[in-house]
């Protein structure tokens, strides 16, 4: 199918072939009839894109902080990977979208096959929609009328923070096509309103909608103009719905207001307040976020948890629901606002009108009756080669996400692998990846790798809980496989795994446990060889902070950080010992009221078989300008230090004082160089089950002890 999309640094946008979606669970495919280009957010988006790195830079102060703060913890060359890597990118552009429902998910009800829908859906000819960002489209309305559903809600939302009331005189300040319909949105409110734009065409419009309007092309100074409309009271409200980085739009607003007026900001301008002008009247200011209560609330908007309608009357859908009331009553009118439709095949020259300075408001980009066919798969540039001869490794990637294209494929680079298939649910992610790495093509369906005989080497780069029953597949399969940590997420899954392993002939399965394939981790284990005593070992991880709401810490998707990334360092002091982990003792930080998030600031202690101990402290609430590890290890006199895998330092070791990286190596590399060889030549599995077990039941065990206090013994 095709897809518009625009790549970040160098600000191209193509009209691109990649997968179509699946029918996911929660979720809604819709065959897109109508798309509806946002003149303000899609123009502001492929502007910066267009700009230099430079430009880039300016207009994210709060992103190059982030970059020196990583800077100082990883290194540059570290840091730099990251920025190239997510500025090359592809963005689906588009967010207002009218279609047919084509397929209807697990778990969604309400909608079915053949429905007409508006949605948050990008510009392409399949989209696939979470439920709660959905609603139908009644009979008589337009598809090209329902695509501005979603961009109307945005002016919806606001006017709802504004609350007006009949007979108020309430300012619009940008009559794009936000302004525009909150125009009207707010005239069938019972508003008297006056609208503020330079665009006289904009102004024509806007009293064609019932408002008055303020000639700035003119002259007019728009704090007078207010006044008078108010009969020199001031006004009760002001919508801001501009785009500007002057900070006079703000001051302006705050003077024409009434004592105690209201002022909502649903666009972008400068913030740099005058208090005196917002203090003496006791003005309220307000941001208005989106189209409604929901957004950026993962469950409500990917896990469709819908808010109590008693307690929450407008949501996302609700917004959306009203505005189609509206556009079905005839109380608002979105066809004055159609500068021109255009077939989604010539999205590239769409693009070019809405830069060119003419002034265009809203364009509507159409698509073929008939639908894309339903193709889960796209070949690349490096499909017409021939594959080689028997005896390599040949690949498929479940999973395109940052792992996959920032950390783990850009390392592994000129190993003897061939890229055949690369599977990600989100097509956009699978053509990207599938293109910058030279696979032979992409799909959103990952059972095809399964399925495919050429492949003897699946890497599962999934969230964590499609892990236990991807390995499951791939071993059944016939697959060797390895899979991101964790392996699993309980200990059901486990027994599963296990169960798969031992019915597995032929094939080994791998945890990416790589720290143990760094090149310090090698040289530690060198230096340990011939040891005659027990280790005493500590490894400090500056985890960073991660969000309350993030996945990772979901008990049934992201499992925690202590199983989703703990095991790394279980796994490291198990193999410098060489032994397996028989008793685990952990301890979480004490409860405190402003601590949504206790189990990522633990410390674990490891006893191991040959009498060896290990002492994981794993802090999650440090600043990320730290270096994220440290590791330190004594034994008979001798301590080895390792930070963050440039330098390792020994001390009282014969012959070996220093060793130094330019960058970083956790050892990505190392871990492929191993599995590759070992499939390659036949080998025993390069990390045996039983080790790979011992560390996952170790991990359980830590999160169990933290949470009741007991020490946990393995047998």
């Amino acid at each position: 199918m095709k897809q518009v999309l625009q790549n970040l640094k160098t600000g191209e946008i193509e009209v691109a072939e990649v997968p179509c979606p699946p029918v996911r669970p929660g979720h809604l495919l819709v065959q897109s009839r109508a798309s509806l280009i946002s003149a303000g957010t899609e123009r502001m988006l492929v502007e910066f894109g267009q700009g230099s790195l430079l430009a880039k830079a300016r207009a994210q102060p709060e992103k190059v902080k982030q970059v020196l703060d990583k800077i100082r913890s990883e290194g540059l060359w570290q840091t730099l990977d990251v920025v190239f890597s997510r500025l090359d990118e592809p963005l689906p552009l588009g967010y207002c979208n009218a279609g047919v429902v084509v397929g209807v998910g697990d778990g969604v009800r309400g909608f079915e096959v053949g429905d007409r829908v508006a949605n948050n859906g990008p510009h392409a000819e399949l989209v696939s929609v979470p439920r709660n960002l959905c609603a139908k489209i009644p009979e008589g309305v337009s598809d090209e009328a329902a695509a501005f559903t979603v961009l109307a809600s945005v002016g919806l939302q606001g006017l709802r923070l504004l609350q007006p009331t009949l007979g108020e005189c309430v300012v619009v300040i940008g009559l794009g096509l936000i302004g525009q319909i909150t125009v009207q949105l707010l005239i069938a409110n019972g508003c008297r309103v006056l609208g503020i734009d330079p665009n006289p065409q904009r102004l024509r419009l806007a009293e064609q909608f019932g408002a008055a309007v303020v000639r700035l092309d003119q002259g007019a100074d728009p704090v007078e103009a207010a006044t008078a409309f108010s009969g020199g009271r001031g006004v009760d409200g002001v919508l801001i719905t501009a785009s500007s980085k002057t900070n006079d739009i703000m001051s302006q607003a705050a003077r024409m207001c009434r004592i105690r007026g209201r002022i909502v900001l649903v666009g972008v301008v400068g913030l740099e307040l005058n208090r005196s002008e917002f203090y003496k009247k006791e003005l309220t200011f307000q941001v208005s976020c989106s189209y409604g209560p929901g957004r950026y609330d993962p469950a409500y908007e990917e896990r469709g948890v819908d808010y109590p309608l008693g307690f929450v009357r407008w949501t996302e859908q609700r917004n959306f629901e009203a505005i189609l009331d509206l556009l079905a009553a005839g109380r608002l009118n979105v066809a004055p606002m159609i500068d021109s439709r255009i077939e989604q095949a010539r999205a590239v020259e769409a693009y070019r009108t809405l830069t060119g300075g003419g002034g265009t408001l809203g364009i509507v980009l159409t698509y073929p009756r008939e639908g894309p066919p339903r193709t889960a798969t796209v070949a690349h540039a490096a499909a017409r080669e021939p594959l080689p001869a028997a005896g390599r490794v040949v690949a498929g990637v479940i999973g395109a996400g940052n792992f996959a294209k920032v950390t783990l494929l850009p390392r592994l680079k000129g190993l003897p692998i061939i890229w055949k298939t690369i599977a990600d649910a989100n097509g956009v992610s699978g053509v990207h990846v599938g293109r910058k790495f030279g696979f032979r093509q992409t799909t959103s369906d990952y059972r095809s790798i399964l399925s495919d005989p050429e492949i003897n080497l699946v890497l599962i780069l999934t969230p964590h809980h499609l892990h236990a029953r991807m390995v499951i597949e791939a071993l059944a399969a016939g697959k060797n496989a390895i899979v991101e940590k964790p392996l699993c997420l309980n200990e059901e899954e486990l027994r599963q795994v296990r169960e798969a392993v031992e019915r597995a002939r032929g094939v080994q399965l791998m945890v990416g446990f790589n720290r143990r394939f760094s090149p310090h981790g090698m040289k530690m284990k060198a230096l340990l060889a011939n040891r005659t005593q027990p280790l005493c070992m500590s490894m400090m991880v500056n985890a960073g902070v991660s969000p309350p709401d993030s996945w990772v810490h979901d008990p049934k998707i992201g499992g925690g950080r202590i199983i989703g990334e703990g095991c790394h360092w279980i796994d490291f002091m198990s193999f410098l010992a060489g032994a397996p982990v028989t008793r685990v003792t952990a301890v979480r930080i004490g409860d405190a009221p402003a601590l949504p998030i206790r189990d990522d600031k633990v410390t674990i202690t490891l006893s191991l078989a040959d009498g060896s101990i290990g002492t994981l402290h794993y802090f999650g609430n440090g600043h990320n300008s730290y270096q994220k590890e440290t590791f330190e290890l004594f034994c008979a006199g001798k301590v080895l230090r390792s930070d963050n895998y440039t330098v390792l330092r020994g001390y009282g070791w014969p012959g070996f004082s220093k060793a130094k990286l330019r960058r970083w190596d956790k050892g990505h590399r190392g871990e492929y160089e191993a599995l590759v060889q070992s499939i390659a030549e036949g080998g025993p599995p390069v990390l045996p089950f039983e080790q790979i077990e011992n560390v996952m039941r170790a991990t359980f065990a830590a999160v169990e002890s933290a949470r009741t206090g007991r020490p946990i013994e393995l047998g």
